[in-house]
């Protein structure tokens, strides 16, 4: 089979190619994209249950679990019983946290620079698409509705 007579491969392999772009700058921060990602979210959301969260990802908070476990251990997030729940834990980003933002935001200029640099003149026109893609297969920034509401 010739994987290449596939739409998408092209696209596939180029994901692949920028996550890896992506984990080679957020190295240095000792956080992988994943965990940069929830962090981000964490900060549009504000105070959070892990049920939330997981639910902004489409994931289950038993997936979720191993991940807030390795954040709370770098003390980039806190987990606190829910006064209004018992059942649930409220997560919140703590000052170490935010401050890893800043470092996230620049990894991630610095790996749409590299995409720009590469796509030249086509590169807004292939962001757009991107976008159009991600939202027509389904897909939400997390918490982007709530940060915009700020």
């Amino acid at each position: 089979m010739n994987i290449d007579l596939h739409q998408f491969h092209g696209l596939l392999h180029s994901a692949n190619l920028v996550e890896a772009e992506l984990r080679r700058h957020i190295a240095p921060l000792g956080i992988h994209p994943r965990q940069a990602q929830i962090l981000d979210a964490m900060d549009r959301l504000g105070p959070v249950s892990q049920a939330d969260l997981a639910a902004e990802f489409g994931t289950t908070p038993a997936s979720m679990s191993t991940m807030m476990d390795r954040l709370l251990a770098a003390g980039y997030i806190t987990r606190t019983p829910n006064p209004a729940s018992r059942r649930q834990n409220v997560l919140e980003l703590t000052e170490k946290g935010r401050t890893l933002l800043d470092g996230i935001a620049k990894a991630w200029t610095a790996v749409d620079e590299i995409l720009s640099a590469a796509l030249g003149e086509n590169a807004a026109a292939f962001f757009a698409q991107a976008q159009y893609l991600r939202d027509k297969l389904g897909a939400k920034v997390p918490g982007a509705a709530k940060k915009s509401d700020k």
